[in-house]
């Protein structure tokens, strides 16, 4: 088994990606409890190896019973005690041996097991701390850049507001402006109206006047006609002609005009 290097994940725009961190984080669960279960298949490994060991023992005895019977059997004690002690002996090294290795290799593959355990929890909780600083920094970018929109977003609408004002003032200045000139034109359209209906009217004066004047002529013409009709018929004596005359060159009154 061999450590394996730092997982390296991607930055978004809210930190790492939480679906690479879910998935790296199950792989380190999965691996954590295979490797759990590897110590534990070591264990067992080890007391199969521990009754291994019993067996083998059960055997030696299995063997001095036998090398005692064949010591009570054999025509030649000595040569056969010796060869079964140098078989005993050897079956004991033997055991030793394997007891050794089997031991050494079990409690490696336990450290060893145990050593990339304990990294991967490691590895686990720094992850996690890692996570949890950066979701802390985000939170706190958060609460910044909602306070920085929060404040942009005030002086948006006070400004819309105050430009609101702004142009509402405007156009009541406008509609103010637009009825003062309308009165002042009203006024002036009144007053040259009454100047013109007041000309109209001195004019109708005048004219009424002189006709006034005129009509009171045309009366004294009938008068007049007769007579110079009477006079053409009856011509007068020399001194009311010259009378006469004198009347006619006298001025007579006054036409109004």
């Amino acid at each position: 088994m061999t450590t394996e290097p730092a997982k390296m994940f991607s930055r978004t725009f809210r930190g790492y990606d939480t679906a690479a961190v879910d998935a790296y984080i199950e792989v380190l669960l999965a691996k954590q409890k295979f490797l759990i279960d590897e110590v534990q298949n070591l264990r067992a490994q080890r007391n199969e190896s521990g009754d291994e060991a019993v067996a083998l023992r059960i055997e030696v005895a299995c063997l001095k019973d036998e090398v005692a019977v064949l010591s009570d059997t054999s025509p030649s004690p000595y040569a056969m005690q010796h060869r079964m002690a140098k078989l005993l002996r050897r079956a004991l090294d033997e055991i030793s041996q394997m007891q050794g290795e089997s031991r050494a290799e079990v409690e490696a593959l336990i450290a060893e097991a145990e050593a990339e355990t304990e990294a991967a929890q490691r590895e686990h909780r720094e992850l996690l701390a890692d996570i949890a600083e950066q979701r802390k920094a985000l939170e706190t970018e958060c609460a910044a850049t909602r306070k920085e929109f929060d404040a942009e977003l005030a002086r948006m609408r006070a400004e819309a507001q105050s430009s609101i004002d702004e142009a509402w003032q405007e156009a009541q200045r406008e509609r103010d402006q637009l009825l003062a000139d309308a009165k002042q034109r009203a006024r002036y359209s009144d007053e040259q109206a009454r100047r013109a209906l007041g000309e109209t009217n001195q004019r109708r004066i005048m004219i009424l006047e002189e006709l006034m004047g005129v009509a009171r002529d045309l009366q004294r013409v009938p008068a007049i006609l007769e007579t110079a009709y009477q006079e053409r018929n009856n011509p007068p004596e020399e001194s009311v002609v010259v009378q006469l005359d004198q009347k006619s060159q006298a001025p007579g009154p006054a036409v109004a005009s």
